[in-house]
């Protein structure tokens, strides 16, 4: 698994950060009408197909089955709701969050790509019921997961990157720090170079 995992909300900035090397992207649309959101997933299927790079559907696996995408990223919600059959027969991959251990035991019961722990540290992008998890917790979450690769988001950093894979997380969710940085394409090799 890529150790840097980009997420951005809206497929303009995936076009520009995903040819800085990024080899792994999701795509996390929020609040636009059902065409809008496929236009884009289908746009961010070309551009990341065009450069090597694996895209993340977030939420809208059903988007993803119609437009061929192979990976998609549920929330415990869309866990509820998602077709896991059809996406097994598709042969699409998914990667779920996870927040307690209840919620892990039961992301791990679906044989995931991936499975994400969240929030590290505090976050500013969406307001959580979860405090922050804190660094002893990737270490307890990894080896719970064992072989499933575990995705650390929430308040990442450039300092802090090197602690969470030390920790044991294979990889670094980050949306925030890219997203508000003054030229977000250096933030972007700034953290290829980091999870080298």
């Amino acid at each position: 698994m890529e150790r840097f995992y980009l997420i951005t909300g809206h497929v303009s900035l995936l076009e520009l950060l995903v040819p800085q090397g990024v080899r792994l992207v999701q795509l996390r649309i929020k609040d636009e009408p059902e065409a809008e959101v496929r236009r884009q997933i289908a746009r961010a299927r070309d551009i990341c197909a065009v450069h090597g790079a694996q895209l993340v559907v977030n939420d809208y696996w059903q988007a993803a089955l119609d437009l061929n995408c192979n990976f998609v990223h549920l929330g415990q919600e869309d866990m509820e709701t998602a077709d896991f059959a059809a996406l097994r027969r598709a042969g699409i991959q998914y990667g779920l969050s996870t927040h307690d251990e209840k919620e892990l035991d039961r992301a791990l019961s679906y044989d995931p790509a991936y499975v994400a722990l969240g929030p590290v540290y505090e976050t500013l992008l969406k307001k959580m019921k979860w405090a922050p998890q804190g660094l002893e917790r990737v270490t307890r979450w990894k080896a719970m997961a064992g072989k499933t690769p575990l995705v650390a988001i929430g308040g990442l950093t450039l300092e802090r990157a090197p602690g969470v894979l030390q920790a044991g997380a294979d990889s670094v969710a980050v949306v925030t720090d890219v997203m508000q940085a003054k030229y977000p394409e250096a933030r972007v090799r700034e953290w290829l170079e980091v999870c080298r």
